[in-house]
């Protein structure tokens, strides 16, 4: 995976996110407690995805 691809996969990331936050925030008083666990389960699974993508990108710069 070249670093456009990267980039534009990191980018698709991000906006998922936000979509994420943002439906969370519109509907903080109706909070669903498996779709809150669902949430932080994927928040974490993203971050680890982001930090393998970071370590491929520094293995790739070297």
């Amino acid at each position: 995976m070249d670093n456009e691809q990267v980039i534009l996969a990191i980018g698709r990331i991000e906006r998922a996110l936000s979509r994420i936050e943002l439906a969370k925030s519109a509907t903080k008083d109706e909070v669903d407690p498996a779709l809150q666990a669902r949430h932080e389960a994927l928040k974490v699974e993203m971050k680890q995805a982001i930090q393998t993508i970071d370590g491929l990108i520094a293995r790739q710069e070297h």
